[in-house]
């Protein structure tokens, strides 16, 4: 159906991108990459560890040397940082593959990210949910130029997100390939 065409799953922190992105993998036959591992394999450390001794923008620039190696293969479901969609540069590679943007609303970010707070340097402020909140703002225009975008909320399973979301690629998909074939005709 695809190809061999990746997937790269944008939005933020919470949204569920490596755990829905595992599923969809398997049912398509793909493999899973997540990004964030490969960034703390290539810094030979945490991500907390490079936002604090290097800053955000050191971090920025390895994100976005893994993108760029991790878009040359392909059968890749990717699951990227929250702030992938931040450089121009990274949506030259996104748009590889198709884009889908996991969409939570804030408050159910919060919710499932309390309890992992301290590993996540943007959210190391007094006020997380409001910092979420502006992350959400600053951002939300960015993760609109995904080619396909999902709404989660937080009663749905991972099992019927990711169908759900398997259904949305596949009339995505289908459409553009019988334009084709009737154009070749």
């Amino acid at each position: 159906m695809l190809n061999g065409t990746n997937i790269f799953l944008v939005g933020m922190m919470g949204a569920g991108k490596s755990t829905i992105g595992k599923l969809l993998a398997q049912k398509l036959g793909y493999n899973f990459v997540d990004t964030d591992p490969l960034i703390e394999q290539c810094a030979g450390k945490s991500i907390t560890d490079i936002f604090t001794h290097d800053g955000e923008e050191l971090f920025r620039d390895l994100e976005q040397q893994v993108l760029s190696q991790v878009s040359s293969y392909t059968r890749l479901v990717v699951a990227t940082g929250g702030g992938i969609v931040l450089r121009s540069l990274n949506w030259s590679h996104l748009h590889d593959g198709i884009v889908v943007w996991i969409d939570v609303p804030v408050d159910v970010l919060h919710e499932r990210l309390k309890a992992e707070s301290e590993h996540r340097p943007l959210l190391q402020t007094e006020n997380p949910l409001q910092k979420l909140t502006d992350i959400y703002e600053q951002r939300r225009d960015r993760y609109a130029q995904a080619d396909i975008s999902i709404m989660v909320d937080a009663s749905e399973a991972i099992e019927s997100v990711s169908d759900r979301l398997l259904s949305m690629i596949q009339s995505r998909i289908v459409p553009d390939r019988l334009k084709q074939d009737t154009i070749a005709t």
